[in-house]
């Protein structure tokens, strides 16, 4: 059996066991639970059938598990393992029928997260067709990816104590929402740094083939596209609880970190 093809195999059981999952306990959240393990096991999959003789694949592997580790320790300390609900979908199952809910469990929750779960991993697919030498380029890849972890690692730890003064503050904690460290330069840092790593990734697959002209790059698009969506729908719970977030808006980049514009006069920060 191909290599490509056991990933793709793998990847419809886990489509199947948390859509069934969902069925049998009613919480939608599955995938988040396995988002950050299922992208590492596919590509050591890839670098297993390079019976892990090749540098490239290996070094994919390793970093995309630093990556798994890291994500799965940000998910667990915030209770992502204890059955919580992610927020976002009560407010869209009150938005819908529970007919329409359910085709956009299994088609968007369950199949299509699970299919960019997948094809971001696939430039490890690239690398197996095109196995050789680890040099130069891939060097400088993988201290940008290293960076990158780095980068999403500050800013995950700066909301975690960002979140943990609100809870000790009280309600009448202020500002309201974290707007400091790399923050003030970007609204969603965290995803900034999250997506940039996959573009990494791509790049190994990349520099393996010698050309940028791969169709896995697909994987990179599609996930970059839907954080944008995710980030539209996030900002806007977050503007109904906030009003005050609409001067955050208008002064900081909402993804790309970037220097803070001029707040318009007469804005007023709470």
């Amino acid at each position: 059996m191909s290599p490509l093809l056991t990933v793709i195999l793998l990847a419809a059981l886990v489509v199947l066991g948390v859509w069934v999952a969902s069925l049998i306990t009613h919480d939608h959240s599955w995938v988040d639970r396995i988002w950050s393990i299922v992208p590492a096991i596919y590509v050591w999959v890839f670098a297993g059938y390079a019976g892990f003789a090749d540098a490239r694949l290996n070094v994919m592997g390793v970093i995309v598990t630093l990556w798994a580790a890291r994500l799965t320790f940000n998910f667990a300390r915030k209770g992502g393992y204890s059955g919580t609900e992610d927020y976002r979908w009560p407010i869209l199952r009150a938005r819908m029928n529970r007919w329409q809910f359910e085709i956009f469990n299994f088609f968007f929750i369950s199949l299509y997260q699970n299919v960019i779960l997948l094809l971001i991993a696939l430039p490890a697919f690239t690398a197996y067709q095109n196995q050789g030498g680890f040099g130069p380029l891939d060097v400088l890849v993988t201290v940008v990816f290293l960076g990158l972890l780095v980068g999403e690692t500050i800013a995950d730890q700066q909301q975690w104590n960002f979140h943990a003064a609100k809870r000790a503050g009280g309600p009448d904690f202020r500002p309201r929402f974290l707007q400091t460290g790399l923050w003030r330069f970007s609204r969603h840092p965290n995803f900034f740094f999250e997506q940039a790593q996959w573009w990494a990734l791509f790049f190994f697959g990349a520099v393996a083939a010698g050309s940028v002209f791969q169709w896995t790059v697909l994987g990179a698009v599609l996930l970059t596209t839907l954080f944008i969506g995710s980030t539209i729908f996030t900002e806007s719970i977050t503007k109904s609880k906030y009003p005050e977030y609409a001067d955050y808006q208008a002064t900081t980049s909402p993804i790309i970190p970037w220097p803070p514009r001029r707040a318009a006069k007469g804005a007023v920060t709470v």
